[in-house]
């Protein structure tokens, strides 16, 4: 049975969570407002102030809700996580705060997944106490997000793997401690088994920023995604995560999660754009009256609502299977994938309505709008493009149906009707 109920004390945590991010993590947002700065460590004031509040989400036991206890998570399973992660998309700086932040839930879900145990005490241990940064590294210029496309190399050189590449959009590169980068290993085998996972330590020779890659919006030459290059870079074979070829593999376990986390933040993001919405839609004077009384504004409020309950629903839905076991099944990795899609389309138009209501001031850089349009473009890009997520929807759903082998399709009526009376005809002739 589909439940979504929570308990009563687990309420009374979030209301401390809602109180505490208004409160205490909405000023970070303020203060510190570079887009990059939750990871930057080089920023002694923004770091000063961020630990007395990480500090107070561990003493609450909420510090890494996306991971099980025996991992150093909070282990409240992912329905309970959404609840969460709505409250702190509200923010920039809630998911380092509470230390749940991408792209390092990902990557701690996979090493506590595939690591070994040597991994897991150099790696995991810092990562999910909030003592590194992590960046994971897939995209490369040429080939996009395709796993299948890679081409970057890496080479078996005795006990040691060479590597040598281009790869694009590695965000936050230039603030780990490691990225887990894929490389092309057994080129000859098939597509999904070509690819291998490894961890660069930050500083290994041979590892290059290009330069650093912004949001549109931001200056050239700046921002959180680097451009990186693996120049004959040399690690050995203890740096190989999971199994050689499978790559692809752990990649997708941990793009599932990442996916979902990304939806349930994206609720709260697009809550607080209703809510900014709404304000201004009664308090701005107009001809004839307010914007609220505007039947063209009432629509798009009841309609930005209406999409945002029902994706929530959505979401929820998929949180469940993932504690149920079942989010990396057939069924799961289709949620999933629907969920993806319908992140980046809900955003988009919520935002976009809100920026709209809000007239030139909406378009101007002392509202929020702009960046976070450039987020909405950014779901549906990261992760796999909405056209990728798409096309896998409609497979999966195609999978097992056979061709119609009438003149007419299945449910052409008049077909229809000639069966159903002479199914019925004993009664309709009795009746007669």
């Amino acid at each position: 049975m589909i439940d979504f109920a929570i308990e009563p004390e687990f309420e009374e945590q979030l209301a401390w969570v809602r109180a505490f991010v208004a409160e205490e993590v909405e000023a970070m947002d303020l203060v510190f407002d570079d887009m990059s700065a939750p990871y930057d460590r080089s920023n002694v004031a923004a770091r000063a102030a961020l630990k007395p509040l990480q500090d107070e989400v561990k003493r609450r036991g909420l510090w890494a809700a996306h991971l099980p206890s025996h991992d150093g998570g909070a282990g409240i399973g992912q329905v309970k996580l959404l609840h969460i992660n709505e409250i702190l998309g509200r923010t920039d700086w809630g998911p380092v705060v509470f230390g749940c932040q991408g792209p390092d839930s990902g990557n701690s879900e996979i090493l506590a997944a595939f690591g070994t145990e040597d991994q897991k005490s150099r790696w995991l241990k810092p990562l999910v106490a909030g003592e590194m940064y992590s960046c994971f590294s897939m995209t490369e210029p040429t080939g996009g997000a395709d796993p299948t496309r890679l081409k970057t190399r890496a080479v078996r050189d005795g006990d040691d793997w060479v590597i040598t590449g281009d790869k694009w959009y590695a965000s936050h590169a230039q603030y780990a401690d490691f990225i887990i980068v894929a490389a092309v290993t057994d080129p000859e085998a098939e597509p999904h088994l070509r690819n291998t996972l490894f961890i660069v330590p930050r500083g290994t020779p041979g590892l290059e920023i290009v330069r650093e890659v912004g949001f549109f919006g931001e200056p050239e030459g700046v921002g959180g995604h680097p451009y990186i290059r693996l120049n004959a870079l040399r690690l050995p074979d203890s740096a190989r995560l999971g199994d050689r070829g499978g790559g692809f593999a752990v990649a997708q376990a941990r793009l599932g999660g990442g996916r979902i986390h990304h939806a349930m933040r994206a609720i709260g993001l697009c809550q607080r754009a209703i809510d900014m919405m709404t304000e201004r839609a009664v308090s701005r004077e107009v001809a004839g009256g307010r914007l609220i009384d505007k039947q063209s504004v009432q629509n798009d409020i009841a309609a930005s609502a209406i999409a945002l309950r029902q994706f929530r629903l959505q979401v929820l839905h998929a949180a469940w299977m993932f504690d149920a076991g079942l989010g990396h099944g057939r069924e799961g990795r289709l949620a999933v994938a629907m969920v993806k899609v319908a992140t980046a389309d809900i955003t988009r138009d919520i935002i976009w309505k809100a920026m709209h209501m809000h007239g030139a001031l909406g378009t101007s850089n002392e509202l929020p709008f702009g960046k976070w349009l450039g987020l909405a473009a950014m779901f549906g890009i990261a992760d796999g493009p909405t056209e990728v997520h798409l096309s896998s929807v409609a497979k999966a759903l195609s999978r097992g149906v056979e061709p119609w082998p009438g003149l007419f399709p299945r449910e052409h009526l008049p077909t229809r009707r000639i069966a159903a009376r002479a199914k019925l005809a004993r009664y309709t002739e009795a009746a007669a």
